[in-house]
């Protein structure tokens, strides 16, 4: 799966504390053998973020992104529960 990243996703990433980084990492490996492991929870957005998606870093961060073409995800915004469905 070819994953791309949007700037605002990159701007947020590097003010990720590291352990949260690390986490992420983790996370994007699982993400790309498979987008809907139980583990990463992932789920669809509704409201102004219709057609977007959300998996879970831990309880508290989620990393946002959409699907394009085939076989390829954006990334658009990485934070807390609060800062990523603002």
């Amino acid at each position: 799966m070819e994953i791309r990243i949007s700037p605002r996703f990159e701007r947020n990433y590097k003010k990720l504390p590291n352990d949260i980084k690390g986490k992420a990492k983790t996370r994007e490996q699982i993400f790309q053998s498979n987008p809907f492991d139980v583990r990463l929870e992932t789920h669809k957005l509704h409201g102004k973020d219709d057609g977007r998606w959300a998996y879970s870093i831990d309880y508290e961060y989620r990393i946002k992104f959409m699907f394009f073409g085939k076989g390829a995800v954006l990334y658009l915004d990485v934070g807390t529960h609060d800062e990523v469905y603002r």
